[in-house]
């Protein structure tokens, strides 16, 4: 049986610094290190290990509503994204600020040395399979951020600076990063963007053994002891790895042609419950333990789902709400910035063919605004010096402008005249 209650095995020392060859404390050889050290099998163990972590936090917290009863994520595609906000020059000594600090916590709990070199050597392998991936820093004109960032963003994430034209611009790369997938990713551009953090991401795999559709019929399934609804299913005898765990969940692996699988944890219960799931779930060993494949008798339901969620409120929920607040976000560009949004959208579709699924996460950056303050009425003023206190003038406003013909406040933005110097002006005005 499949024993889903181990826990990742591979966690690097939080207190371990970048390896540097032959003692090679130069900012070279410390980049030399942490390339070396991203390649290492345990740091994409780590990796996986910590998008895994992130992904279950995020359906323990993402509510499903009857317009979305489903919930869809990219988990890789989200860690991207967070990720990029947080790059730093790899040449300089890593001296982290409080918002990376925060962020690193959350990405993989301080366990990875060299973090972004570790993501970059996942990404690099992961695109020699059917998966594609796409990065793009989309800026407002005029908008500069700083050099640093626009390198590292290159190096580590292939990812282009391009001047924000249109609405269009967006969701017509999005479109072609997905073959199509996903169109009209943004229904309007986030009001104050300066910069947009964005990739996408794109899977289309063929299954190792297709389901014939001459079997696919119509059949049930069940949302719970009470609900069913009417769903087509693929029916055929394929190669699985198929087990019973401890914890009575049926565990499956369904294989694509390439180096890619669809695993599904069925729980007996009839209802998934992902906090339990999490506690017991670790993929990487998962794989370790599956038996070999062999023919089973399968019954897949065919669907197509979609689902899009703004995730500003779920990573407060996890503790990131500064991001949203007061960050420093120093080393992207000068003056205050903030992350506005964090814009997620997820699609995928099985059928007797394989699966595509397709995803986009974009992190918005705005302009922190300051405290606003409008002297739009009545006010009392005191002119006082500043080290005895003492009053010089002090006085009520109520007219700042006693000569102008007084308006009528009506509505906002509508005003009418009361008090005109001719009767032709009031009339004018009033007809209205």
């Amino acid at each position: 049986p499949v024993d889903l209650s181990l826990q990742p095995r591979t966690t690097l020392p939080a207190s371990a610094s970048p390896i540097r060859p032959n003692g090679d404390s130069s900012d070279e050889g410390q980049h030399d290190g942490c390339a070396s050290l991203g390649q290492r099998p345990e740091s994409r163990e780590a990796i996986a290990a910590a998008i895994q972590k992130l992904g279950m936090q995020l359906l323990q917290n993402l509510e499903t509503t009857p317009e979305q009863p489903n919930v869809i994520i990219s988990p890789f595609s989200i860690s991207l994204a967070l990720s990029h906000l947080c790059t730093t020059n790899m040449q300089l000594p890593r001296a982290v600020n409080e918002t990376e600090e925060l962020l690193m916590h959350h990405l993989h709990e301080k366990t990875l040395p060299c973090y972004h070199e570790s993501l970059h050597s996942v990404l690099e392998q992961l695109r020699n399979n059917d998966l594609q991936i796409a990065t793009r820093i989309f800026l407002r004109q005029g908008f500069e951020p700083k050099q640093d960032f626009v390198n590292e963003s290159q190096q580590l994430y292939d990812s282009e600076p391009a001047v924000l034209e249109s609405l269009q611009q967006i969701n017509d790369w999005v479109e072609k990063a997905t073959e199509g997938k996903m169109t009209d990713f943004l229904s309007a551009l986030p009001p104050n963007l300066l910069l947009m953090l964005i990739n996408a991401v794109h899977f289309k795999g063929e299954w190792k053994a297709r389901f014939d559709p001459r079997f696919t019929s119509r059949g049930v399934f069940y949302l719970d002891e009470d609900q069913m609804v009417d769903v087509e299913v693929m029916e055929d005898v394929k190669p699985s790895s198929l087990n019973s765990s401890l914890f009575q969940d049926i565990v499956a692996s369904f294989p694509f042609q390439k180096s890619m699988s669809l695993l599904v944890v069925m729980p007996s219960s009839g209802q998934v419950n992902v906090s339990s799931l999490s506690a017991k779930l670790n993929i990487s060993d998962l794989y370790d333990r599956l038996p070999k494949e062999r023919a089973v008798q399968v019954k897949v339901p065919k669907f197509k789902l979609e689902y899009a969620q703004e995730l500003q409120d779920v990573f407060i929920k996890l503790g990131l709400g500064d991001m949203f607040s007061h960050p420093n976000l120093a080393k992207m560009a000068d003056g205050p910035l903030l992350v506005s949004s964090v814009i997620h959208k997820s699609s995928m579709e099985v059928n007797e063919e394989g699966a595509e699924a397709a995803a986009a996460t974009a992190v918005v950056i705005s302009r922190a605004s300051n405290p606003v303050f409008h002297l739009i009425q009545p006010f009392f003023f005191v002119l006082v010096d500043d080290t005895t206190q003492v009053p010089i003038f002090m006085g009520v406003i109520t007219n700042p402008n006693p000569g102008a013909p007084v308006m009528q406040r009506v509505s906002p933005g509508i005003t009418k005249l009361l008090s005109c110097n001719s009767y032709f002006m009031f009339f004018m005005t009033c007809y209205q």
